[in-house]
């Protein structure tokens, strides 16, 4: 494990339906050009769930409840190149929601079905973490992303299955 975590506290909702996940085409700022799920960083004042929830709101425009947001994750991120990225991702699973997907500044919406997930174009560490989500498990890990020019490809991993958090 990294010794000292990052201190940036960041949420990603991963919303499944019907055998469906839904992801979002990054259209600007970090990590454009790939799909994710729905979050981003926690404002000063607010917990990591109502950021989770305020985010997923923003970028989705969909509603849900916090108490329909159930944290199955929690990712430490690091950049050696560009240490400022590094961040704590904490991954929320949401399968309860209403509301009319609207596409917004930053993302423009796409459901696919599980076993047709474009991991290829999808941040590198996404594989080995999102399976887990699917399959139920909780978990906590770390990913350390090579350098400059290679950004997306996961250096070193640690993985592990928890039974609750």
């Amino acid at each position: 494990m990294q010794e000292v975590r990052p201190t940036k506290q960041c949420t990603l909702c991963v919303v499944v339906s019907d055998n469906k996940i839904l992801l979002g085409m990054k259209k600007r700022g970090f990590g454009i050009g790939k799909y994710n799920g729905y979050g981003g960083k926690v404002k000063p004042g607010e917990t990591v769930q109502e950021a989770a929830l305020r985010e997923f709101v923003e970028e989705s425009c969909l509603q849900s409840d916090i108490s329909d947001m159930v944290k199955v994750g929690e990712l430490d991120f690091y950049f050696p190149h560009q240490e400022s990225f590094n961040q704590t991702v904490h991954v929320y699973l949401v399968k309860s929601f209403g509301g009319t997907l609207k596409e917004t500044d930053e993302m423009s919406h796409h459901w696919f079905d599980l076993d047709k997930i474009p991991y290829e174009s999808m941040w590198d560490d996404d594989k080995h973490w999102l399976p887990l989500v699917l399959d139920g498990k909780k978990f906590k890990g770390y990913f350390v992303f090579k350098p400059e020019g290679n950004e997306n490809i996961v250096d070193n991993k640690s993985l592990e299955v928890l039974d609750a958090f």
